[in-house]
């Protein structure tokens, strides 16, 4: 598919917001179902668009910044993997291979991640000497320039992969073998699975996993659709709220129990 120019000109923008998102959390731009679907929006492909960023979204549950360790760039993967998918023109069918090539890239904007933290401390320098002058007109510019550059990092590979174009992308995907096309089908799905078991680790308690088995066995049911599984997710929460009003308030002798915190678990202790 050819994008005319003011098309890329919102893909370009929409890839901006999601690098400035990438640090600032506030709008979330930088969330694979948020990025995705925006591009999609800007292209004419919503549906496809929207499939791939449910897919992405999975898979970077499990991704966080923890201590030092730098969590894999789903901003670049997101709005490179959707361009991909635009510009094939394959619609639904290239959601596979858009995936497949979004984790290679979510690592490989590590790279880029590590480099604009690292120029970023200039500018905490910078900001620093101004604020020894009092001077918060200058404090207010480095602290723009340095978020502007985070946008730039996702903003630059995003068109430079519209420059490439429709023709150069389209001509990779469909010399891809059916074989390598069939294997990173089942890895892309391997992956989802561990990015979701990444959650469940981080999650995992003794009064969630009950709810965990009863969603699981709800979610094979073909009959109820995700409307219905999402009601009887609030109602659980609704129960659960009601029962941490309860929870550790007596121990069947007229005493009182301490609460731990866990609501649940207090009343199973107390029986």
């Amino acid at each position: 598919m050819n994008l005319n120019i003011i098309q890329m000109i919102l893909v370009v923008l929409v890839a901006f917001l999601a690098g400035m998102e990438g640090i600032l959390d506030e709008f979330h731009f930088h969330q694979p179902v948020i990025a995705c679907t925006l591009i999609g929006l800007v292209t004419g492909n919503l549906v496809p668009c929207v499939i791939l960023g449910g897919t992405l979204q999975m898979i970077a549950l499990g991704w966080a910044n923890i201590g030092a360790a730098v969590a894999p760039d789903a901003a670049l993967a997101s709005v490179a993997s959707a361009i991909i998918l635009v510009l094939g023109g394959q619609g639904k069918a290239g959601v596979t291979s858009a995936i497949a090539i979004a984790v290679p890239l979510a690592v490989a904007g590590l790279l880029l991640t590590i480099l604009a933290r690292t120029i970023a401390t200039a500018f905490v320098h910078l900001m620093d000497a101004a604020a020894k002058e009092g001077n918060f007109g200058k404090i207010d510019l480095w602290q723009m320039l340095a978020i502007g550059m985070q946008g730039l990092r996702i903003a630059i590979p995003a068109a430079m992969i519209l420059i490439i174009g429709a023709g150069s992308v389209r001509g990779m995907l469909t010399a891809m073998p059916t074989w390598l096309t069939d294997g990173l089908a089942v890895g892309g799905g391997m992956v989802v699975a561990v990015g979701y078991a990444m959650v469940i680790n981080m999650m995992a308690t003794r009064e969630v996993w009950p709810f965990f088995a009863i969603g699981f066995v709800l979610a094979t049911v073909k009959e109820i659709t995700l409307i219905g599984l999402g009601a009887i997710g609030l109602a659980l929460a609704l129960i659960y709220l009601a029962l941490s009003k309860s929870g550790g308030s007596s121990d069947g002798e007229g005493g009182s129990t301490t609460n731990t915190g866990d609501p649940v678990g207090d009343i199973i202790d107390d029986y």
